[in-house]
């Protein structure tokens, strides 16, 4: 997914350290015009860039499509970061310059590896009338931010613990792991709460975590979350109690990882390390450079999507205290 907004302010990302639980309120997004489809983006914020690697979150829906355009998000690129498509409802189609070509469904992980350079479209399919789930990113380690396109899909299996059911798409968490390869540690899953259910989860103590709730109310380790809402924990807890004492089933994900070691520069859809690299991979792109390569069989108004202007200010990371 793109950030479509016309002047994206730059995020410098850094680690926060805190201690207890925050609640993170989110914003909403138009995603592409005045008939766009609006997201709830929780991360980044001001005053909470980074949950682990993960560092970009929009949540959406349920939104119904029949009457609308629905997702149509032209050819964009991306550098340094990996994409994480996880659907609750709906059919979105991906196309990438890696040559992947693949629909993104419910329970379905789809994990793009930006590395050096790639472009993409999503389309939501003709038969989707409901559209409904998130949007993440992963910075990658400087070590690996270069690294090559790639592409994984994979099906979790759903488990059961008591009145909860878990699918783990990344990391690991309750005795199950996905084979998903990621480039820093990370958890991932979707965790679904039966009315009046409550479960106690072991968690890494090395991991700061974020829950973010999608349906219903859910107390996080004691605090109410409201629908959009992402609580954020940080590192030291060994368990994180999940509560749902409404009368409906709740669903929330998880999301959590060893506190980022990079100090990363967020603008639009790349990640940096300095302004001198987002004015080059914005000019790059601009100019149809081979960094990004080409998306084939996208059949949008649009052939690709152009990259805003910068700001009038230099780009500059945030300084880790």
């Amino acid at each position: 997914m793109s950030n479509l907004e016309t002047a994206p302010h730059e995020v410098p990302c850094a680690a926060t350290e805190f201690d207890g639980v925050e609640v993170l309120e989110p914003r909403e997004v138009p995603l592409g015009g005045p008939r766009a489809l609006p997201v709830r983006r929780t991360l980044p914020q001001h005053q909470r860039s980074l949950i682990g690697a993960w560092c970009f979150a929009d949540h959406y829906g349920p939104h119904d499509v029949r009457e609308t355009t629905g997702m149509d998000v032209p050819p964009h690129p991306h550098t340094g970061l990996q994409t994480v498509s996880w659907l609750f409802r709906g059919e979105i189609e991906h196309r990438d310059s890696a040559g992947v070509h693949q629909t993104v469904r419910p329970g379905e992980l789809n994990l793009m590896t930006a590395g050096a350079g790639i472009c993409h479209s999503e389309v939501s399919t003709s038969s989707t009338s409901i559209l409904h789930g998130v949007q993440l990113w992963v910075a990658l380690p400087d070590s690996d931010r270069n690294t090559a396109r790639d592409f994984d899909h994979h099906v979790p299996e759903p488990f059961s613990r008591g009145d909860a059911m878990i699918r783990v798409f990344l990391g690991e968490l309750a005795g199950q792991r996905s084979p998903v390869h990621t480039f820093t540690p990370l958890i991932g899953a979707q965790i679904d709460l039966a009315a009046g259910c409550t479960i106690d989860l072991d968690i890494d103590p090395a991991f700061e975590h974020g829950v973010l709730l999608d349906l219903g109310r859910v107390d996080v380790a004691g605090r109410g979350l409201e629908s959009g809402e992402l609580a954020y924990l940080g590192t030291g807890s060994t368990s994180l109690r999940l509560h749902n004492a409404a009368g409906l089933a709740a669903r929330v994900l998880l999301l959590g990882g060893t506190p980022f070691p990079d100090e990363p520069l967020m603008w639009w859809n790349f990640v940096g390390r300095s302004h001198e690299e987002i004015v080059e991979y914005r000019r790059q792109w601009q100019d149809g450079d081979e960094r990004f390569g080409a998306v084939s069989g996208y059949t949008g108004s649009v052939p690709r999507l152009p990259a805003p202007g910068l700001p009038a200010t230099r780009l500059r990371p945030r300084r880790r205290t």
